[in-house]
């Protein structure tokens, strides 16, 4: 049996490979792809190679293990369907739609354990949004917002708009949200934020600070570019947290620290998802977390940002698209079918 599995091999160069499946082991399924998510921040970074060479691809989630280097098949939010069953798995797992951190792949074969089944509830293009979901509900708990505190979020792709959403539920005084594309300002402003501004615009920063008045408690930086965090050192207040979600990749960055930061006790907070913060953890798992994110991604429905569907043999243009044209793209979607 033959799959297409799509591969990057150079910077801005994508090759679709037909593979034969490996063989069904006795404890192992076999899963039809139905659709997977393309990553707007890590991928690209991939895609235009512009990754760090000496650093594990993810040493948390075994089918994504080994180094950044190309030739390399990558993707972290595939769904599909169990087609096939070995012969010690429960047959209950046949005809199952499950969710796998899987590179974008028309088959792949998988352990059962490191399948998650997708609730009756949510259809296979929702269920894509699962890693970003259990992001966004990492970055929240990292930031732990209280009561009446002045929130800033940089960056409306998905990630951004997921982690606004969940603050969203939060009593807070001020959330304004900052995006350089007029379409997920868009959607950010469905979010019935207070404020959605330009962060390129001249009164981007006098804009956000009279509408924090003293200006932000908490900070949230997801854009992607490093100088999006001098724009939340601008305007965090003293003792602020910065939570910084992005991952810049080789990007360079010039921070600016020589300012009021260096009197300000403004805390920067890494957040990644791959762990649990320490404070949490005697309470908090990653399986916890999963539950919490199916939940939220039933309520907030965020395939309703999906902007374009590719299939696989059009993953090139998919991915042309993102890296030449990101402003009219918020999530673009590989289908198999």
């Amino acid at each position: 049996m033959k799959r297409k599995t799509l591969y990057f091999t150079a910077p801005r160069q994508l090759e679709l490979h037909e593979e034969t499946l490996p063989a069904l082991g006795a404890d192992d399924v076999l899963v039809e792809t139905v659709c997977s998510a393309i990553s707007a921040g890590t991928e690209m970074l991939i895609y235009q190679g512009r990754f760090p060479r000496d650093l594990e691809t993810d040493s948390v989630i075994s089918t994504l293990r080994g180094g950044f280097k190309y030739p390399l098949a990558y993707g972290y939010a595939s769904v599909g369907k169990v087609v096939e069953v070995g012969k010690q798995v429960n047959s209950e797992w046949l005809s199952r739609l499950v969710f796998a951190f899987q590179p974008h792949s028309s088959y792949f074969v998988s352990k059962p354990e490191s399948l998650f089944a997708v609730p009756d509830s949510l259809p296979p293009e929702t269920a894509c949004f699962l890693p970003n979901m259990e992001t966004a509900i990492n970055l929240v708990h990292d930031g732990a917002p209280i009561f009446g505190e002045r929130v800033l979020v940089l960056g409306q792709g998905v990630i951004g708009l997921l982690t606004a959403s969940l603050l969203n539920k939060f009593p807070l005084q001020t959330m304004v949200t900052a995006d350089c594309y007029e379409l997920r300002r868009k959607a950010s402003l469905n979010l019935k934020v207070s404020d959605v501004l330009d962060p390129n615009s001249e009164s981007f920063k006098n804009n956000s600070s009279a509408y924090a008045q003293r200006k932000f408690d908490l900070a949230f930086e997801l854009s992607g570019n490093p100088a999006a965090l001098n724009d939340a050192l601008a305007l965090t207040a003293f003792s602020g947290r910065i939570i910084i979600g992005s991952w810049y990749g080789e990007k360079p960055a010039g921070i600016d620290l020589g300012g009021a930061f260096h009197r300000s006790r403004i805390r920067l907070i890494s957040s990644q998802v791959s762990t649990i913060a320490p404070e949490l953890s005697g309470r908090w798992d990653k399986a916890r977390r999963f539950e919490v994110a199916w939940q939220a991604l039933e309520k907030i429905e965020p395939e309703k940002w999906i902007t374009h569907r590719f299939s696989i043999d059009q993953a090139e243009e998919a991915y042309r698209l993102l890296d030449e044209n990101p402003q009219e793209t918020i999530q673009i979607l590989v289908t198999y079918s």
